[in-house]
């Protein structure tokens, strides 16, 4: 049987940390932590994830605010309501829920929000310090992948890893991330030939297909970790992975579940980024 890398656990005592840290801040007598999140329209995943990520900042201690906007926003308003958080020194991370409807463009939104207020680690001045190796707001989900195997005591030098999956919010960043704890990537997309066969060959496997049983036995090997970050929902309704969890978790070492392994660990680290936005903003008064 695999070690289930449990991410609810690990980010609860990452949260508690985070809290922790914002009650000796305000024991000083400085403000909460500010957390400013965007939803345009009523898509329901995104809902939900905006939800969470309230209640999770409301735990942390954080002032968590939420702006709801009308589907048929016109991009110069989004924008102006954007250009206002940045000038607002009570803020101190900036969010736009993604996706966005068809007729805002995302890239132009994302490079609206100040840098060091991006605390989803998306706009090109982070994507590029990252990619120089120099400090900077991480990707949520890559710096968690990350943070999961340091909870296992994964020793990442010289180890194979596959990352399926290119996005430059998932499948990059963690590529970038595991290139500097001294792994050898490879990087898969759906023009990759051989998946399977390049699959058994990785020490470590991190999926973000979007496909429902898209890994299965033939993709691993008895010493493969998996961390699973798609979600998907099946033809019931539950959520799923990429993973074929019943048929592959006893054929590897370590494996994440879906839920409960990568999405939380997001939020948590979501956190964290508003924390360190937070400190450096107060730094530079």
């Amino acid at each position: 049987m695999a070690q289930i890398i449990d991410g609810k656990l690990i980010a609860k005592n990452l949260q508690k940390n985070i809290r922790k840290q914002v009650e000796q801040y305000v024991a000083q007598g400085l403000r909460k932590p500010g957390l400013s999140v965007i939803l345009v329209g009523n898509d329901p995943a995104s809902q939900i994830y905006v939800r969470n990520k309230g209640r999770a900042c409301e735990k942390a201690g954080f002032k968590s605010t939420i702006y709801r906007l009308a589907a048929d926003i016109a991009k110069e308003d989004l924008l102006d309501l954007i250009f206002e958080l940045n000038q607002d020194s009570a803020v101190d991370g900036i969010l736009c829920q993604l996706p966005l409807p068809k007729h805002l463009p995302k890239q132009e939104v994302i490079e609206a929000i100040d840098p060091a207020k991006d605390v989803d680690g998306f706009h090109p001045v982070n994507s590029g310090r990252l990619f120089s190796g120099i400090e900077s707001l991480l990707p949520c989900t890559a710096a968690g992948i990350i943070r999961m195997l340091k909870s296992i005591d994964y020793q990442f030098t010289g180890k194979k890893a596959l990352v399926i999956g290119r996005s430059n919010i998932v499948g990059k960043p963690t590529a970038i991330l595991l290139l500097n704890e001294n792994c050898t990537v490879t990087i898969a997309h759906s023009k990759t030939q051989n998946l399977a066969e390049l699959s058994r060959q990785a020490d470590l496997l991190i999926t973000s297909a979007g496909k429902e049983n898209f890994i299965t036995p033939e993709f691993t090997n008895p010493e493969q970790i998996i961390i699973d970050v798609s979600i998907n929902r099946n033809a019931t309704g539950k959520v799923v992975g990429d993973v074929d969890f019943a048929a592959v978790e006893p054929l590897v070492r370590a494996i994440t579940p879906v839920p409960g392994g990568v999405g939380p660990m997001t939020i948590a680290v979501l956190l964290e980024n508003t924390l360190v936005a937070y400190r450096n903003h107060l730094e530079k008064k």
